[in-house]
């Protein structure tokens, strides 16, 4: 049974979704780093919320760790380098508290508009300062939103229906998208120099940290308007206390900070002007139902049936299509192993083909057991998750081609592996039963099932070949499951696949290589599929 700790307090939600399929749960929040390390080896998944660290320690700690779930948008708190590297899926929750933190940036928006925090104040202080808190109205602003993925569309919607013009900077919005959004796509020098109103909506990456900053501030329009409800240091906090000293700056509203908790004397607290909360843009009693069942059933589905949802690092699976891939999965498997397991010199290049009905599912999982199966005989921990990765870093040309139009097969996967030295070729489909058979070496056809001990020969097609080689086996007490044989032509090269009941060892192997006729032996290895 597979085991998940709850490391956060979080919604009774999340572990009710991983019992409801079968998994065994563990809560345990509060844990400091060294107590996590100390029991993380115990558990196939880990769920999180923003209090939890999950370090490269914890990782390399997580001996049985196949995923990390988030509940949540924003995994800063996760190493997904390290997870990616240590074959850990990194999940998150990105559509579960949108609706709520777009709706908390409106409310700190109308709230710095008409300086609410500060009149509540001062009106239960017993004073009347109707003059003092003279706000602006909203209607007719232009709002510039720096970033407009899932939440800032729901920010740039909501502010329309307040009158509001709305112009974005988002390198990944494309002008469709923003055309059917009503939202002006500009680019960040323009958003700094007419909005009245910034808010921002970007993940914390190296290109998006302190894009708030003394530089960006003085392009800004005198009297602008700052929200930030997704990260704190996307914003230079002395540039924007000195923006506001200075009266450039209306005023800011801030949800996040680049220290959290906050320190309690933080000089912007001191400012009139600011308005802040302590990370309240997910924290509705809705949005906490929502991550928690999300990231409870993204993380059950993932461990029970393969489904992935919402990964960082990983092409999406879903549910419904886990089962049709599954068959798949492990023919992809087979042929990557079959041709890391004869390749001997370094890989340069590696195509994938798709061809027939297996050309109408979702590719991207396969390729990436492809490479992990053609990767893992060559180099220790190559898993599905860091798989690709691996290639790219050991600059192995990877291509992919889908032609769902039906040849000699209703489907059929080829890979072409392209070292040093030369060219080879492996392709396989399903059989009626959607077991996995190999059907072609090296243009050669062959029909074959691939078992745990395997021998593969090429050899110049001469009579007696056969003879000898049984001659070999049968004098070492070998016993022949299956022999498959294929060739080019009479004469030619040709190639024999044979599954034999036990491994074979070296001095067995050896004596097969020195035959005349033989070109090349390697002994192969697949392991069975685990049942269920």
């Amino acid at each position: 049974m597979a085991r998940v700790l709850i490391a956060d307090a979080m919604n009774p939600r999340a572990s009710a979704a991983l019992r409801d399929r079968g998994i065994d749960v563990d809560e345990k929040s509060g844990l400091n780093a060294q107590e996590l390390i100390a029991i993380i080896g115990d558990y196939d998944g880990l769920a999180v919320r923003s209090s939890t660290k999950v370090t490269a320690d914890v990782l390399k700690a997580g001996k049985s760790l196949k995923v990390v779930g988030r509940a949540g948008i924003g995994v800063d708190n996760v190493d997904v380098a390290t997870a990616t590297a240590r074959g850990v899926v990194v999940m998150n929750t990105p559509f579960g508290n949108a609706i709520t933190t777009a709706e908390h940036t409106i409310a700190m928006l109308m709230a710095l508009a008409r300086q609410i925090p500060e009149a509540n104040r001062s009106t239960r202080q017993g004073k009347w300062g109707k003059s003092r808190f003279m706000g602006v109205e909203v209607a007719g602003k232009m709002l510039g939103l720096i970033g407009c993925g899932n939440i800032g569309s729901i920010v740039a919607n909501r502010a329309q229906g307040l009158k509001m013009r709305v112009m974005a900077y988002d390198p990944y919005l494309s002008p469709e998208r923003a055309t059917d959004l009503s939202v002006e796509k500009v680019e960040l020098d323009d958003l700094f120099a007419r909005a009245d109103f910034i808010s921002l909506h970007t993940p914390l990456t190296d290109q998006t940290r302190d894009i708030i900053d003394a530089a960006a501030l003085a392009k800004t329009k005198r009297g602008v308007r700052i929200i930030n409800c997704a990260r704190g240091s996307l914003i230079v906090e002395d540039d924007l206390l000195a923006a506001l000293d200075s009266g450039h700056l209306a005023g800011a509203a801030l949800d996040v900070f680049a220290s959290e908790p906050a320190a309690s004397d933080s000089p912007l607290f001191g400012s009139p002007n600011v308005i802040a909360t302590p990370h309240l843009g997910a924290s509705t009693t809705e949005a906490q139902e929502n991550v928690a069942a999300q990231i409870g059933e993204q993380i059950g589905d993932f461990l029970t049936q393969g489904a992935i949802t919402n990964a960082l690092n990983m092409p999406s699976v879903s549910a419904e299509d886990a089962p049709k891939l599954k068959p798949y999965i492990r023919l992809a498997e087979q042929l990557g192993s079959f041709a890391g397991q004869i390749t001997e010199t370094g890989l340069k290049a590696v195509v994938i083909e798709y061809l027939g009905q297996v050309a109408e599912l979702n590719t991207r999982p396969l390729s990436a057991v492809v490479l992990e199966g053609l990767l893992s005989p060559l180099m220790d921990s190559v898993n599905m998750v860091n798989a690709p990765v691996v290639a790219r870093e050991r600059d192995i040309d990877i291509t992919e081609t889908a032609n769902q139009k039906e040849g000699d097969y209703t489907s059929l996967i080829r890979l072409t592996v392209k070292t040093e030295r030369r060219e080879r070729t492996v392709a396989g489909t399903l059989s009626a039963d959607a077991k996995p058979r190999l059907v072609e070496v090296n243009g050669i056809a062959i029909e074959a099932e691939l078992g745990p001990h395997m021998l593969f020969l090429v050899n110049a097609d001469k009579p007696g070949f056969i003879g000898q080689l049984g001659t070999v086996l049968g004098n070492a007490q070998v016993n022949i499951a299956t022999f498959q044989l294929g060739r080019t032509k009479i004469d030619g090269e040709a190639i024999a696949l044979v599954e034999v009941d036990d491994p074979l060892t070296d001095g067995i192997l050896a004596e097969v290589s020195s035959l005349d006729l033989v070109r090349q032996a390697k002994v192969l290895h697949f392991p069975r599929p685990a049942s269920g």
